[in-house]
């Protein structure tokens, strides 16, 4: 009986303990942000929160003719300051939990993004699998209220499109919350992010119109890659210094390289597969670096005639022409980095700190001065797989 009584009592305990969350909030009270921008405006934060509309994303069929997102702006002192003050203009307060995109204004990041990513670190409310980009010329807050095609919740797409280019183009990247701090701390490297830039008429990109088109007169595009010096931007590199930057840190999982052929024409290769080695060691007292890059890749498309691609000499030619550009590509980038910006986001103080930590403790605080005038050699090995379905372009046939 005492069994009984104590076996019920203890149900009756679990199931009050279990039978709710003590800090539950209803869909209906949440404003859920898919997007966040960050600018700044004087001396205070422009927070800016892409916030997708419910009742328009749960219709069927053509929608009733209002946008997918709700866009809120406000100022604080502090970015969380400014978030509280959306809640005087949103009947709901702002759920970061579903978070896909963090947009940095531009002269932000230049002043320094370490208070940013302090908030968002901070908060238990935000994951971190979110991507961050840095909008170039112009605001965060622009960039959340253009409108685009296919996904119909703009952050959405801009995740959707980073993450796709980063696995198939490459001079994009995917950096997440976790990423970025981890490069913000660590000696010997500096952080690298994507940039994106709008591309028309603002005002337009904002409507409807914009996308009751089959081509975007409004689109966002990523462009280049925004160098840092700590927490700071300090300039941009273009698309093929920035694709140079992921080969030599092996980053790259697929793209397409364009070669020369021999009597003309151009002939593309597609890259499956790279592995990347970089290295920096001290000799003779003075720090010295190293990139090998292994690329194993396919003939993708062929626009040049009399090549025999049957012959194993011509693939011997191809993979050396490969390995010709892919050298002058990465040594172009390196130089550029080491004499303009002076700023290691390759990683090779890592490296050396890994390989000699006495010398690097030496050099750590002067290691930009250092690493620009760091001689680094590349070596690169290109191996042509495959043909494609067929051999020799029918081009050859054509008189």
């Amino acid at each position: 009986m005492k069994r009984n009584i104590l076996m019920i009592v203890t149900v009756i305990s679990i199931l009050i303990i279990l039978s709710g969350c003590w800090n539950r909030r209803e869909l209906n009270q949440l404003a859920i942000v898919v997007g966040l921008g960050i600018d700044k405006s004087e001396d205070q934060y422009l927070v800016t929160a892409q916030v997708v509309n419910p009742a328009e994303i749960a219709k069927k069929g053509s929608g009733g003719g209002k946008t997918p997102v709700i866009v809120y702006q406000e100022k604080g002192e502090t970015i969380f300051q400014a978030i509280r003050k959306i809640t005087t203009r949103s009947p709901r307060k702002l759920y970061f939990a579903h978070q896909r995109m963090l947009v940095l204004g531009e002269d932000l990041a230049k002043e320094g993004i370490g208070e940013a990513i302090d908030f968002l670190s901070r908060d238990p409310e935000l994951r971190t699998d979110f991507y961050i980009v840095v909008a170039k010329d112009s605001k965060a807050g622009d960039v959340l209220k253009v409108l685009t095609h296919l996904e119909t919740i703009p952050a959405n797409k801009m995740f959707a499109s980073l993450e796709t280019s980063d696995k198939e183009w490459a001079p994009t990247v995917t950096v997440t919350l976790d990423k970025l701090i981890s490069d913000l701390v660590s000696d010997g490297i500096n952080p690298a992010l994507t940039g994106i830039v709008i591309k028309g008429d603002l005002e337009e990109g904002e409507s409807l119109q914009n996308v009751e088109k089959t081509g975007l007169n409004t689109k966002l595009h990523y462009l280049d890659m925004a160098i840092f010096d700590n927490d700071k931007l300090i300039g941009w590199v273009n698309d093929d210094n920035s694709k140079a930057v992921h080969y030599a840190t092996g980053k790259v999982k697929s793209t397409l390289g364009v070669i020369s052929c021999p009597k003309g024409g151009k002939i593309g290769i597609e890259v499956k597969r790279t592995k990347a080695e970089l290295k920096a060691n001290v000799k003779n007292g003075e720090p010295k670096g190293s990139v090998k890059v292994r690329v194993e890749g396919n003939v993708a498309d062929v626009e040049c005639r009399g090549l025999d691609l049957k012959q194993t000499k011509t693939i011997y030619e191809l993979e050396k022409q490969g390995e010709k550009a892919l050298k002058e590509i990465i040594e172009s980038a390196i130089e550029v980095i080491q004499k303009e910006y002076q700023s290691d986001v390759f990683g090779f103080g890592e490296a050396l700190h890994r390989s000699d930590p006495v010398y690097w403790k030496k050099v750590k605080k002067d290691w930009g001065k250092i690493f620009s005038k760091m001689p680094v050699t590349v070596e690169i090995d290109v191996k042509i797989r495959q043909t494609g379905t067929i051999g020799n372009s029918p081009i050859n046939e054509i008189e």
